[in-house]
């Protein structure tokens, strides 16, 4: 379906006039050096071009006042000392005779990015627009913002396609309060933003910027804040609040469509920002948003002001929106304390809403957020102190690796007479096994002999792991007569030689796993009923389910607090997948399982499964070749012994792995 792409020239077709501080840091340069970093890397012409169009009166007047709206029309007819005069009625804004021109553009491209959407011309797609629009309000312009162009997509996908239920994710580095006021009561649209803001220090300087800002009236609940009070946040730190906060309210959600306010100044670099997260991480948080909605994820430029790290996440964010595998990132830690904090506020505000948080704990003793703002005499001594130290304008970071597409996306090791799914390519050819390894194999196998069709599908099923990680392929599914000995195989004897680690996730019931796990070279994550509290190793972790895999609610609830923040800290090369016979696992979550997983070791998942499962290979096929899954619908409250048992076995494996830690 691809991608769509909105750029107009035309909206770099203003800047300020006067001297401004707070201002001159909006330049034309932020469009431009997006645009043409999407066209130098070839990755404009993979998209699909839609022409931007003006918003109409009416569609403007979805979020904005009629008195607002007539007074910005005058705005192209007004002289330089009028602009001055106008702009003094709003805070850190200016205008420009081109400006009204360009904010119709810049929402009507919202706007055309969500009938391309909706419509199914394209799966999802991003507007590169200025003037942004998050800060904007119902009557007022704020912060760079003129209309708020996400607010207006939201309001006009319900009026016009009936969409239900919105999410909106904004990872700018500042609130998006104009978003936040626009939906505060309103609970068919989540609003999530995280946001630096240093106990109300940081502009827009917000009481209700804070994580207790939830919502009002039936729209409680539906207003996540997660604050930001340091700067210097990292990686590890964006992903633990995608993990444990946002992602298991947007899946209890289930939205019907994704707007995502993509703010760059959240990049490592950028002045106002003053974070350390890399241009690739945009590519994995953009990964995680992307099963979601059956797919429908429309991104619209925000902020973003230090130029490098700017297109250098538009193109991440762009790569992973048409589909590319994701780079792998190194060396991710716990999140740091004062994220810690953040997280367990946000998450402790909302347990009252979501059944999915409902285990969070009390927020930490000390008051973290809520602290009065500082005298200007001691913001001013904090800022002379810190100037030097906080500084990010001189950072330098590494260019963000190149992200190669393999020539075959998913192939397949099968049984003979059993077809090939379409889109999947039929690995037939394969080279001879190792006598050492033929060896081994009879060993293991100890029922009749080796025959030689079993030789020939593990000669194939080595062939296809060195394909693999030789980047010639990306994933692949493979059916076994045995699962379970075919598993053992691939993990002792198969990729032994040939990867570093291994993430191994079973679905289903097998007791032999824990013995594979003791030297680091396989991290096994195994999802089934089986109560297995005593843990032998680091590197085996066995999560009990009252229901085991049949139950959508608590799997999806492991998977997201546990699996994600596990593979993310160990950071595979390769991925091994194993459907269990009568696991129970449904169809949607087993796609959203294949899908999240190929957010880690560059795509490179192996998925095995039995000959009598053959019945759900067109799912799997599916989930491999990049479709998105289908939503999990009317998600139930998972059964409380299960979010008991996961919340002891978070407790016991924070020591080990801190990705985990969700409390302070």
């Amino acid at each position: 379906m691809g991608t769509a792409l909105l750029y107009d020239e035309e909206m770099t077709k203003y800047k300020l006039l006067w001297v401004d501080p707070a201002c001159k840091i909006e330049v034309p340069e932020r469009l431009i050096v997006s645009y043409e970093a999407l066209v130098r890397s070839g990755l404009s012409d993979r998209c699909i071009s839609i022409p931007a169009r003006e918003a109409s009166d009416s569609e403007i007047l979805l979020v904005h006042s009629e008195l607002y709206l007539e007074a910005v029309k005058k705005t192209p007819y007004m002289t330089l000392e009028d602009l001055k005069e106008f702009t003094l009625q709003f805070g850190d804004v200016y205008f420009h005779p081109n400006i009204y021109h360009c904010a119709k553009l810049a929402s009507g491209s919202a706007l055309q990015l969500v009938d391309s959407v909706m419509t199914g011309k394209v799966r999802n797609g991003i507007a590169l627009v200025r003037p942004p629009g998050h800060h904007s309000m119902h009557g007022a312009a704020n912060g760079f913002c003129v209309f708020n162009n996400v607010a207006i997509a939201a309001r006009y996908a319900k009026q016009k396609y009936g969409v239900k239920r919105v999410l909106i994710v904004d990872w700018d580095i500042h609130h998006g309060q104009g978003v936040q006021y626009c939906f505060e009561d309103d609970p068919s649209v989540l609003y999530f933003s995280w946001h630096r803001y240093e106990h109300q220090n940081f502009w827009p300087n917000l009481r209700e910027s804070d994580y207790d800002s939830v919502g009002k009236e039936s729209g409680a609940g539906f207003n996540i804040n997660v604050p930001w009070n340091n700067v210097g946040m990292e990686n590890s730190d964006y992903l633990s609040v995608f993990c444990h906060v946002l992602l298991p309210v947007a899946y209890e959600f289930c939205p019907d469509l994704v707007l995502v306010c993509a703010g760059f100044d959240s990049a490592i670099g950028d002045p106002e920002g003053e974070m350390c997260a890399t241009p690739d991480i945009f590519a994995h948080l953009t990964h995680l948003l992307m099963n979601l909605a059956g797919g429908k994820l429309c991104a619209v430029l925000e902020g973003g002001y230090n130029l490098t790290s700017l297109a250098q996440s538009v193109c991440q964010t762009v790569q992973t929106l048409l589909g590319d595998p994701l780079p792998q990132l190194a060396n991710l830690r716990g999140p740091c304390k004062s994220a810690v904090e953040s997280l367990q506020c946000a998450r402790s505000a909302h347990r009252r809403y979501w059944s999915f948080l409902k285990h969070a704990a009390d927020p930490p003793m000390t008051d973290i957020s809520t602290k009065h703002i500082k005298s200007a005499m001691e913001e001013e001594e904090k800022t002379e102190m810190a100037e030097e130290e906080r500084c990010t304008e001189g950072k330098v970071w590494p260019e963000p690796p190149e992200r190669l597409c393999p020539p075959v996306c998913s192939a397949s090791v099968l049984p003979d007479d059993v077809a090939c799914p379409d889109g999947l390519k039929r690995l037939s050819s394969s080279k001879d096994l190792e006598p050492l390894l033929v060896s081994k194999l009879k060993n293991r196998f100890r029922t009749a002999a080796v025959d030689g069709d079993r030789v020939t599908t593990f000669s194939r099923l080595y062939t296809l792991i060195e394909k693999l990680v030789a980047n010639e392929i990306r994933n692949g599914l493979v059916l076994v007569p045995d699962v379970a000995a075919a598993m053992m195989c691939v993990v002792q004897d198969l990729t032994s030689d040939l990867v570093k680690r291994v993430l191994v996730v079973c679905v289903g019931k097998e007791k032999e796993l824990d013995y594979v796990t003791t030297d680091g070279k396989v991290l096994v994550v195994q999802i089934s009923s089986e109560d297995r509290e005593e843990q032998r190793s680091k590197y085996y972790i066995p999560v009990c389910l009252k229901k085991g895999c049949s139950d959508t609610s608590g799997f999806i609830q492991a998977v997201l607090g546990l699996l994600l923040p596990l593979g993310y800290e160990y950071n595979p090369d390769l991925v091994l997948l194993v459907r269990m016979p009568g696991s129970g696992v449904v169809d949607s979550m087993w796609q959203q399982l294949i899908g999240l997983l190929q957010g880690f070791a560059k795509g490179h998942t192996l998925v095995l499964m039995q000959v009598n499962e053959k019945a759900c290979m067109g799912s799997t096929a599916s989930a491999l070749l990049g479709h998105p899954a289908p939503p999990l619908q009317d998600l139930q409250t998972p059964f409380p012994e299960d979010g008991d048992a996961l919340e002891r076995l978070r407790e016991r494996l924070q020591a080990d792995w801190k990705t985990l830690q969700t409390t302070s």
